[in-house]
């Protein structure tokens, strides 16, 4: 499925809206059973939409905090188990303090009750049939490789990790002799002359092109002949993109983004983000004014030094820029070592910096930057210039991360780990050039939803 040119399991899109729909269903059932009125009735006065919406929205988004649409197979039902009670014990306390509001808020207690007591082994059997029907060849779209390579495995590798992208890899064609990364010999059902006999044999909804470079001689008759007949043929690395959703630069040729489509975002989107961008920036800077007025307290008072860190970055086309943050590290902390990355438990962080860390309060005051239009709420983070001019010189297409202003978060940070070596940095440009290629408000959305998880979870800062 794919929404707004961003990508996305269609397993978790289909499981999102189903649940929706169960849950919807269970609490109107019990509006039925225990108001005992026409339950269209109650929705349409005393606010019963709203009600119901509240509840349904706290009962999602508690399955999203849980990493419920992550990997929606079932590895454990005693932890599915666990996981959906916790979420409808949140729910019930928060219907609690909603009492505190307002009772027009609330919906009635014992529909709580008894649409909680439909919903949650609803959901539960639900879960378990769906994970099920995931695996099932029946719902899924049958994978063919043309060609024995790493690429052709680690795309085959990553489509049986993911159930819910749908696809199912059937096997490989090629040379027994280019296998060089050790897939098994059975899934090699023969070489490239057979493809016809093969692919009459597998029927195969999807052919991905990974031949090894040595063997790009292509037999277009046959590839022309099964895409007239109605098998997508699909090259590997917009097939790795689509399932890693991040783009594999080593497979990548100059002329492949010199020819594509759509390299990079269009202007008009590009002009959209920067408006929506100030607005949020403008928003946040005023809501969190409180937090940002505490967290410069605590450090000026607990470390030597100035309360805003001010550093070089590199942003939009390579221009440099002057980044602001709340101090987190010593004054002193580059005077031995010069520039390095953050590590992890690093040293030069102090004790007030690395809780401010955590929860990304740091970060505050590069809203401000967001505002004078040095960045987005949303793009590849920035650099320095000293890591930039060395990353250039290291991994290919590093200077294309440059062609949109640099981000607060970003597709690298809420997909990749924070990391301090060159293979992190190749790793990070490959979600970063995704994001490039797609970027769309829908995927800022998703992002500025996941960054907001991360924070209030705590997870992955240094």
């Amino acid at each position: 499925m794919r929404l707004a040119r961003f990508f996305g399991p269609s397993g978790v899109f289909a499981l999102l809206a189903s649940e929706t729909y169960l849950l919807l269903a269970a609490y109107v059932i019990a509006l039925a059973v225990v108001v005992k009125v026409d339950p269209l009735i109650f929705l349409l006065y005393n606010r019963g939409f709203l009600r119901l919406a509240i509840l349904l929205g706290t009962l999602l988004v508690g399955f999203y905090l849980q990493d419920m649409y992550e990997d929606v197979r079932v590895r454990s039902r005693v932890a599915l188990v666990q996981q959906v009670a916790l979420v409808f014990g949140a729910a019930f306390i928060i219907q609690a303090l909603l009492n505190y509001v307002s009772r027009e808020l609330l919906l009635p207690r014992w529909v709580m009750f008894v649409g909680s007591a439909i919903a949650a082994p609803l959901v539960l059997g639900w879960r378990i049939l769906y994970s099920r029907l995931l695996e099932s060849a029946a719902y899924s779209e049958r994978v063919l490789f043309l060609g024995v390579s790493r690429l052709a495995q680690k795309i085959a590798e990553r489509m049986r990790e993911k159930p819910q992208l749908g696809l199912v890899p059937v096997g490989y064609v090629g040379e027994p002799g280019d296998n060089h990364c050790g897939i098994p010999g059975s899934e090699i059902l023969g070489p490239v002359e057979n493809l016809r006999r093969i692919v009459e044999e597998t029927r195969p909804d999807r052919i991905v092109v990974a031949l090894p470079e040595r063997r790009l001689q292509l037999p277009h008759a046959e590839l022309l002949d099964l895409k007239f007949a109605g098998i997508v043929i699909q090259d590997g690395p917009s097939a790795y993109e689509e399932v890693f959703e991040r783009v594999p630069i080593r497979e990548l040729r100059p002329s492949e983004l010199i020819f594509a489509e759509a390299p990079g975002p269009r202007p008009a989107t590009v002009f959209l983000q920067s408006i929506y961008s100030t607005a949020i920036a403008a928003l946040l800077l005023l809501l969190t004014a409180p937090v940002s007025l505490v967290v410069a307290v605590l450090v000026k008072l607990t470390s030597a030094g100035p309360v805003l860190f001010r550093q070089q970055r590199v942003g939009l086309r390579g221009r440099v820029f002057v980044l602001y943050k709340f101090r987190s590290m010593y004054t002193d902390a580059e005077a031995r070592t010069g520039a390095v990355w953050a590590t992890k438990d690093d040293p030069r962080v102090t004790p007030v910096g690395r809780w401010i860390r955590k929860y990304r309060l740091d970060e505050l005051p590069q809203l401000v930057n967001v505002l004078k239009g040095d960045m987005s709420i949303v793009g590849p983070r920035p650099e320095r210039p000293e890591f930039v001019e060395k990353l250039m010189e290291q991994i290919p297409f590093y200077r294309q991360r440059l062609a949109v202003k640099p981000g607060l978060t970003g597709w690298a940070q809420i997909n990749h780990k924070y990391g301090d070596t060159l293979e992190d940095a190749v790793t990070k440009l490959e979600y970063d050039l995704y994001y490039i290629r797609h970027l769309t408000p829908t995927l800022d959305a998703y992002i500025m939803l996941h960054t907001l998880k991360v924070i209030l979870l705590g997870r992955g800062a240094q």
